[in-house]
């Protein structure tokens, strides 16, 4: 790799596996100095270990943070702020503590929940810290007039997805943005929400085997979308696009599908291969069950993106008039 990000430094939060860590490998991968946060260190150090196996130019500096805990938060940008001498070019919000209560209700009404647990497992750190962080990166870009901030986002923020409080968390990550946005513009600051596809985390490739394996019910469907997932550092390099486009500023306020980035910058995935858009008919098709005709269509068939927002927001709708239809 080509060190295009040397003197660059960055902040990637929830990376000691999954996406966080695919994106913190391929900013030290193009020369980046990356900091890296998580609640176990031996996992955090597992990521370093693998950036000096493959050589990367660039350095990780694992941090141990509890991003549910101000204190460790205000710690980490402290930190940043004194051996980087101020300067701090990326935050990638990313952290999220959610994934296990999430997977195991699944089946649960919102209602039937411990509404405080919930709401705190979801949002705390999935949302609440994502605000805390943006502000302590913007005290330090905003003097340099320089910087961008992502927050890791998914459809889930336009189409009901698993509960009620992840749609809102990831709504309220996509305004977070675009708001925010607003006020950074004069100093030259962006700030993006990236919605990533499906994405082989060790998480998602565990519990899509489990379902492939036992058959169950539309099986078929889970496994062509394990089969055409994006690798975790899909959205890495997406993320090193956005860093080195020189008109970033004219993508600040947006929500940026990684497919559409990768058609952008002319990026492939780690297989050399362009993973399905998630505006293609073929992923819808699939999505629906309908897998022959999705392996008979072209990749390129892609629906405009109103219409693809329309159509999300059209099918949370019908949901709600019968929640069983799409069960």
């Amino acid at each position: 790799m080509m060190a295009c990000l040397s003197g660059k430094v960055c902040v990637v939060t929830g990376a000691s596996r999954g996406i966080g860590r695919g994106i913190a490998l391929e900013l030290v991968g193009n020369g980046a100095v990356c900091y890296i946060t998580g609640r176990n260190a031996a996992s955090l150090q597992l990521v370093d270990d693998e950036v000096k196996e493959r050589g990367y130019p660039g350095r990780i500096i694992p941090v141990q943070c509890d991003h549910s805990k101000d204190e460790d938060v205000i710690d980490l940008f402290e930190r940043v702020k004194s051996e980087q001498t101020g300067q701090l070019d990326l935050l990638v919000n990313n952290a999220y503590a959610a994934v296990e209560l999430l997977t195991n209700n699944q089946k649960t009404s919102f209602w039937d929940l411990d509404p405080v647990e919930t709401w705190d497992t979801v949002n705390g750190v999935g949302l609440r810290n994502h605000y805390i962080c943006s502000v302590y990166a913007t005290r330090m870009m905003v003097p340099r007039r320089s910087g961008l901030i992502i927050n890791i986002g998914s459809l889930g923020g336009l189409t009901y997805m698993t509960t009620p409080t992840y749609g809102i968390g990831k709504a309220a990550k996509d305004r977070m943005a675009k708001d925010c946005a607003i006020e950074l513009k004069k100093f030259n600051i962006a700030f993006v929400a990236l919605w990533p596809g499906a994405v082989k985390t060790e998480m998602m490739v565990a519990e899509m085997d489990k379902l492939v394996k036992n058959k169950v019910e539309r099986y078929k469907t889970y496994e062509w979308i394990l089969k055409n997932a994006e690798s975790s550092e899909y959205a890495g390099r997406c993320v090193v696009g956005l860093m080195k486009d020189p008109n970033i500023m004219k993508k600040s306020g947006q929500i940026a599908l990684t497919t559409d980035l990768a058609d952008e910058y002319n990026i492939k995935d780690v297989d050399g291969k362009c993973p399905n858009s998630m505006r293609s008919i073929r992923t819808m098709c699939a999505g629906g069950g309908a897998i022959g005709l999705a392996n008979f269509l072209p990749g390129w068939l892609k629906l405009p993106t109103w219409l693809y927002k329309y159509l999300l927001s059209s099918f949370t709708a019908e949901q709600k008039k019968d929640p069983g239809k799409f069960a």
